[in-house]
């Protein structure tokens, strides 16, 4: 089943579609876009079915009447509504993001054809559209909100787990985010309220690790002087998480071993077993298989630990995921140095795009706090990152000519004219003209974009042909 807004002032065709809707879901009914915001601010749907004139409302544009229903959490499919002598209207709706139209009068087998092909391009996903559910907690939705195709399968396989006492892998390369994943499964488990343990085995001495994790009494070696729990007591109840668990020495592989098969622990020299109810969470960047074959990581402790794997991909694979961290993560530096940086300069977006990432998330996260500290202006520029993080043409020194023999004010203003023209080809290039992209890079709205564009005499078109002449 789905849920279906339709947003029309017109009374008998909402009548019409709710009836060509009936058994297919819920439908909510409004007749302003106001509306319909408000309504989608608390209750997300799968589709709005939304009447032309209704997004046109107040001069806007197609970008800026569906951006409005995509503004907050809501990321619903929309299907536009026209006469049929306004068809090519709906085109440009489409073109502006809507994922399909339908024209007056409304027929049951024409909503009926269009939600099938919705189906079939797998834009209907209420099973795996997390934010429409109550299964993440208000501090995960930051975290799974992705357009990337392998993050909802990973995050469709933490939902699916996460109620379960089972040990999971996680896998992935350096920073690509396995210990947020880790807390994400602990905070949607039945152990929740339990607490969550970390330990990165890599970074505890081969000689301190079995202390570490299992505790010791007092006594039972040189500077112990009082006993210590250890991790798997302090988890009790709750999630441990391994991480970097392929590197622990072969002795340890065999007392971790005995741990998950006996649910039992026994400090370092103590002389009973202690029952532990502990989930077990690891993380590897290791190919913990192919060292087993090679013999240096036990098989059977790996046929322990390998129960439900995850691998978590990295960030140049989910490539569509790097302008939402940046903004996170510029949000989070924002509050941490008192400053009201608004997002990424275009040229800098091309590069964080064409970046191969070999430090993943982590690394775009010390990029932008880096950038954050120098920036001086309200978007990051080139000049806040590293020179060999950027293309050579990117960091270019800008090319200006000077005319003195102007007066001061009509010299200025000819150089900002300059550049504001230049400013725009590069954007409007990057984003193969794409007016809703581009002003969201730019920072201003869709309308300002086109005055400026008109002003410099720009044809959004030129700039995709050029992208058509370039694929």
């Amino acid at each position: 089943m789905h849920e279906f807004m339709v947003l029309t002032s017109d009374e008998e065709q909402a009548e019409a579609l709710i009836r060509a809707l009936s058994g297919r879901g819920d439908v909510v009914a409004c007749k302003l876009v106001s509306e319909c915001r408000a309504v989608l601010a608390a209750h997300p749907v799968d589709v709005v079915f939304a009447d032309h004139a209704a997004l046109l409302g107040e001069g806007r544009s197609y970008p800026e009447g569906v951006g409005r229903l995509w503004h907050g959490p809501s990321r619903a499919e929309v299907v536009v509504m026209v006469e049929p002598e306004n068809v090519r209207d709906a085109m440009g709706a489409v073109r502006a993001g809507a994922a399909d139209f339908l024209t007056y009068p409304l027929a049951s087998g024409d909503v009926a054809h269009v939600l099938e092909q919705l189906e079939k391009r797998g834009m209907l996903r209420t099973e795996l559209d997390y934010l429409k559910g109550q299964f993440w907690n208000e501090d995960a939705l930051e975290v799974v909100q992705t357009s990337s195709p392998v993050m909802r399968e990973v995050f469709a396989k933490v939902r699916q787990m996460a109620g379960t006492r089972t040990t999971v892998l996680l896998t992935g390369e350096t920073g690509t985010g396995k210990s947020l994943v880790a807390r994400l499964i602990h905070a949607h488990s039945t152990r929740r309220d339990e607490p969550f343990v970390s330990v990165h085995c890599g970074a505890v001495p081969d000689t301190l690790i079995e202390s570490e994790l299992f505790g010791h009494e007092k006594g039972a070696f040189t500077g112990a002087v009082r006993s210590k729990p250890g991790k798997f007591r302090q988890a009790q109840g709750g999630t441990l998480f391994l991480d970097e668990v392929g590197t622990i020495s072969p002795l340890m592989q065999i007392k971790l071993l005995n741990v998950l098969q006996e649910r039992t622990i026994q400090s370092v020299g103590g002389d009973r077993d202690v029952p532990v109810d502990v989930r077990i969470i690891a993380a590897t960047n290791d190919d913990l298989w192919d060292m087993s074959e090679k013999g240096l990581f036990r098989k059977d402790l790996f046929y322990r630990l390998n129960v439900f794997p995850i691998e978590i991909p990295p960030l140049r694979e989910r490539r569509s995921d790097i302008l939402r961290f940046a903004d996170v993560f510029i949000s989070h530096f924002n509050a941490q140095l008192g400053k009201n940086i608004r997002g990424v300069e275009p040229d800098v977006l091309e590069a964080f795009h064409e970046y191969d990432w070999p430090g993943n998330v982590r690394e775009l996260e010390n990029l932008v706090e880096r950038a954050c500290i120098l920036e001086q202006g309200e978007r990051l520029g080139a000049g806040s990152f590293p020179r060999e993080f950027l293309r050579e043409e990117t960091v270019r020194e800008p090319d200006v000519h000077v005319d003195i023999s102007l007066p001061l004010g009509r010299a200025r203003q000819e150089v900002v004219d300059r550049f504001e023209h230049e400013y725009l080809c590069e954007l409007l290039s990057a984003t193969h003209g794409r007016i809703k992209e581009a002003a969201q890079w730019a920072g201003i709205t869709p309308r300002q974009l086109h005055k400026l564009m008109a002003r410099h005499n720009l044809r959004r078109c030129s700039f995709r042909d050029v992208a058509k002449r370039n694929s």
